[in-house]
């Protein structure tokens, strides 16, 4: 059973709340225009359980495809498809398994929804080779670890808009950021085997890197606010996100490529973010 539970990482929930945030964030957003409070929390729960099941599905799916690398770096060679604790044949019936409660929770939505959420699946099944041919992985990831953003808006108004795609850049822009913090982790081992990312291409530039992302993502953060109509009390509370942003930043400028522990709760602090920008929008549904 714990095989399983460490297969689709559940024991690592970080990943979870890092793609539910964004659809959370969306789903609050819609709120702001018409508020249906049954709905909010009906489709904030299934999100939950959507972001869940489609995290572990992709866990699994990336230890597939990442089978030989994963075996050739040192903080995933126990994996237990790369160790082969766990066949591939196993990885894939579990990923079955994962598929059907997933397009029973995207086959409640409407029609516009249905195409979105089926669409997202390019993504994810390309993400784990980009890091073989380009040394955005993690763009790539940002692309679709907020994809949730678009779903969320999708399922009330069945559209898209300027502010969604304000809001999905905001994720991306963040994902592009903590991503690259978690790639730190394997660089020494990435920068032998030749495996491409953010963390190797901006080398010691990482600081002003890291920089430019998060402020790429506040400033987006920012315009929504002003698209919209917020409150000020919104402006005052995204300035502290900010700064919760740059104090990773500075952190991470300190920290030595090989201490993984360090590396790991700065990257982990990014559920506190996402939290964060979900209260500021709830707070807005009410107050704004």
């Amino acid at each position: 059973m714990y095989q399983f539970v460490s297969l689709l990482r559940l024991n690592k929930p970080i990943g979870i709340f890092l793609l539910f945030w964004p659809c959370a964030w969306s789903l609050t957003m819609t709120q702001w225009f018409v508020v249906n409070n049954y709905l909010f929390i009906k489709y904030l729960i299934l999100f939950f359980i959507g972001s869940i099941i489609m995290r572990s599905a992709g866990c699994v799916y990336n230890d597939i495809v990442d089978k030989k690398i994963d075996f050739r770096v040192q903080r995933t060679k126990k994996r237990l498809i790369a160790s082969g604790k766990i066949s591939v044949t196993t990885a894939w019936l579990s990923i079955s398994f994962l598929i059907i409660p997933a397009l029973i929770i995207l086959f409640q939505f409407n029609n516009f929804s249905k195409i979105l959420g089926l669409s997202s699946g390019l993504l994810i099944i390309t993400y784990p080779f980009m890091k073989r041919i380009t040394f955005w992985p993690q763009l790539f990831l940002g692309f679709t670890f907020n994809w949730g953003v678009l779903l969320g808006w999708s399922v009330f108004f069945e559209n898209i808009t300027l502010e969604t795609i304000i809001l999905y850049m905001t994720g991306v822009f963040w994902t592009l950021g903590y991503d690259t913090i978690y790639a730190l982790q394997d660089k020494v081992d990435d920068l032998k085997i030749k495996v491409k990312s953010t963390a190797i291409k901006f080398g010691h530039d990482i600081k002003n890197f890291l920089f430019f992302c998060y402020i790429s993502s506040i400033t987006l953060l920012v315009a929504l606010g002003f698209l919209t109509g917020r409150s000020f009390i919104y402006f005052i509370l995204i300035a502290i996100a900010a700064l919760h942003l740059a104090f990773q930043v500075l952190i991470i400028r300190k920290i030595k490529s090989y201490n993984k522990d360090k590396i790991q709760k700065v990257f982990n602090s990014n559920n506190s973010f996402g939290l964060l920008i979900f209260l500021i929008f709830f707070l807005e549904i009410y107050y704004g």
